[in-house]
């Protein structure tokens, strides 16, 4: 039995904020990470993050810490709902949540390290963990609480049983081909048009034939970048927009109507995160147009929401804001249950590390199409960690280290430790 004995946090930001490096309509920050380090008994570490955008990151460290009494002498084989559930219905630290906000992205950054160390004694990549475990196993680690109304633990058990069907031969595919993805990096809103001309035309010819720019500003500057990026990547390749939350749900339709004639495979995040009904509106307003929304999504019963009023046609889970990985299961599972493809929201600091295992394993095991899946990919911040993603021609490669791909180079948690490591002093 392996325990778990010590925590510690580290509070790491990059300064990305004067390049526009991940500016959108609202956000301009400096990408960081609340980043955790669980040691135990057998020597192995388990390491898990959120993502943050700056100030704020020492408020997630802080709720890691409330955290932190609840997890030394945890066994690493303990019941996973029973210990999820202990972190998330904190009979006192629930009251400022509940299962949203820091406490729940903190909640994120700590279970996964859990399932990090798990994967790491199991000596497997995490997206092959979970992808090898049986159905029933599975089951055991997913909160069906507040979300059975939509999905039963037998539908979610006959979804799992599915994707055992030809598992070997899309695993074989994957090995081939690789998984689809798309950039983001063309499209930043800070950046100047022939800076986005330059990277739209760079991102092309190495093959990416998917490529998302962020809008939101003034809709003639909307209007006249999408028209600099489909002049340059044709009009086969997708173009997918980001409005990041700061339209209105009449203001999007507006806007929608007017960006049009780019032929936008989806706008995401078009209104406020939480308007399901406005979702909804906008959906059946702009379709054949796809919905996208999720990175901000604070659980599983918003998702559900979304699903169950035909509100999104694309569901981009976030690896660690939500609860770790057995909540993004139950997301997994919802989005199947209502034949909606998942394609993980990354960028920031190693969500691209992430998400890369819950892609994989969502194709292997529970969607078991393509139809519609891609990865998020931001050329950003991968050298901090020590097995970063690996892309050939727009696709990412399948990571075959023990883990989930979470471990920070050390000299980079010196380096960028806030507010004393070098890079801030």
């Amino acid at each position: 039995m392996t325990t778990i004995t010590g925590v510690d946090v580290h509070d790491v930001r990059f300064p990305t904020a004067a390049a526009g490096d991940g500016s959108d309509s609202i956000n301009r920050g400096d990408y960081s990470a609340t980043y955790v380090e669980l040691t135990t008994d057998a020597g192995v570490t388990g390491t898990g993050f959120t993502f943050t955008n700056g100030q704020g990151n020492e408020i997630t460290c802080a709720a890691v810490r409330a955290l932190a009494p609840s997890l030394v002498g945890v066994s690493l084989s303990a019941d996973p709902l029973a210990f999820l559930r202990s972190l998330t219905a904190h009979p006192q630290l629930r009251w400022i949540g509940p299962e949203k906000g820091a406490l729940h992205m903190a909640t994120g950054a700590v279970v996964n390290a859990v399932w990090d160390a798990r994967a790491k004694l199991a000596g497997r990549p995490m997206w092959e963990y979970l992808a090898s475990m049986s159905t029933s196993d599975l089951l055991a680690c997913v909160d069906f609480r507040h979300i059975s109304d939509a999905l039963t633990p037998s539908e979610a058990a006959a979804i799992l049983d599915r994707g055992l069907v030809g598992l070997d031969d899309r695993l074989a595919r994957l090995r081939d081909e690789g998984f689809p993805s798309y950039t983001t990096s063309v499209g930043w809103l800070g950046y100047p048009d022939d800076k986005v001309r330059a990277l739209t035309k760079q991102a092309y010819a190495d093959g990416w034939r998917a490529m998302k720019m962020k809008v939101g500003g003034p809709i003639e500057d909307d209007v006249r970048r999408a028209a600099i990026i489909r002049s340059e990547i044709g009009p086969d390749a997708l173009l997918m927009m980001d409005a990041n939350q700061i339209w209105g749900v009449d203001e999007a339709i507006a806007n929608m109507a007017r960006l049009a004639e780019f032929d936008p495979y989806w706008i995401e995040e078009p209104t406020h995160p939480d308007d399901i009904l406005g979702h909804a509106k906008i959906q059946e307003a702009v379709s054949p147009v796809r919905v996208a929304t999720g990175e901000v999504a604070a659980n599983r019963v918003i998702f559900k929401q979304l699903l169950q009023a035909d509100a999104i046609r694309v569901m981009q889970v976030d690896a660690c804001r939500v609860a770790g990985v057995p909540e993004v299961l139950a997301e997994l599972l919802l989005a199947a249950k209502f034949g909606v493809p998942v394609c993980p929201h990354a960028g920031g600091v190693g969500l691209c590390e992430l998400v890369q295992h819950i892609a994989i394993f969502d194709y292997l095991r529970v969607g078991t199409s393509l139809d519609g899946r891609m990865v998020e990919y931001v050329d950003h911040l991968h050298e901090h960690f020590t097995d970063p993603v690996r892309t050939r021609e727009g696709r990412y490669l399948l990571p075959s280290r023990p883990g989930y791909s979470s471990d920070m180079v050390p000299a980079s948690i010196d380096r960028f430790s806030f507010p004393g490591g070098p890079e801030w002093n």
